[in-house]
């Protein structure tokens, strides 16, 4: 079995996903690059850019929903490398709507991708993590540090990232395996740039105003989180949630 390192990543045909994929490739660390079906972001442009930064990474289509999907995923690393070192729960949906107008299935639909999701990845990922292993759970600042209006599914999603992280984090700990939670403020990514359910393109211009970074992010400065937080170097972080905002929810509004 070879010493290089495995990642699965969900949600990695486009944003943060595909930034970290080719973060790791930049590493040495050979990538599950794990996509939706119903994604239109072609995933074979992630491995193409995988594979420019000298990395090695396989497609694997993924449903978080589902358990035998995700299952899937975890077993065709294995089949693939062998072993699993690294899970990145990043696959996420963003729908807007009033909380009086939620129906039943739209909460249930929203947290079984942005909650259950994560769930999914870590449990398959941690059944062949040996220790040293790390979990990554992308979280939002909308839950993770901040309330959203029309947004309560996402948010409550989110927030709950970060227990589950945390929860992680503690039982796992004696394995020698970490988990950390990401919370990424205004990036642009497809989904920020989604006008009906997020900001658009022109809300995120216009957040880069009251941004003290004076922009909004860019996915890669989001995976160079993820990529400290799964390294040796983070040997010793574990059960934290780190905020990558430009310090937008630090700062003080006029």
């Amino acid at each position: 079995m070879s010493e290089q390192p495995v990642a699965m990543i969900t949600g990695a045909a486009s944003g943060i996903g595909a930034a970290t994929a080719v973060c790791f490739a930049e590493r040495g660390i050979r990538v599950g690059i794990g996509t939706f079906p119903g994604d239109p972001h072609d995933p074979e442009t992630t491995l193409r850019d995988v594979r420019d930064a000298g990395g090695e990474g396989v497609i694997v289509e993924v449903d978080v929903r589902s358990t035998e999907s995700v299952d899937a995923f975890a077993e065709t690393l294995i089949s693939t490398w062998q072993r699993i070192d690294i899970a990145i729960a990043n696959a996420g949906i963003l729908r807007g709507s009033a909380f009086g107008a939620i129906t039943d299935e739209q909460w249930h639909d929203l947290l079984n991708v942005d909650l259950h999701g994560v769930m999914r990845t870590a449990r398959a990922a941690l059944r062949h993590m040996a220790e040293g292993g790390s979990v990554t759970a992308i979280s939002s600042i909308a839950g993770g540090v901040y309330g959203w209006q029309e947004h309560a599914h996402y948010a409550t999603a989110k927030a709950g990232v970060l227990g589950l992280t945390r929860s992680l984090a503690v039982e796992y700990g004696p394995r020698g395996i970490r988990a950390n939670a990401v919370i990424p403020g205004l990036i642009r990514t497809p989904q920020s740039t989604d006008a009906v359910n997020s900001l658009g393109p022109d809300g995120l211009d216009r957040a880069g105003g009251y941004i003290p970074w004076g922009r909004v992010g860019h996915p890669r400065e989001v995976a160079e989180v993820i990529a400290f937080l799964s390294s040796p170097q983070a040997s010793y972080v574990s059960g934290q949630a780190i905020v990558v905002d430009g310090a937008l929810t630090t700062a003080m509004r006029d």
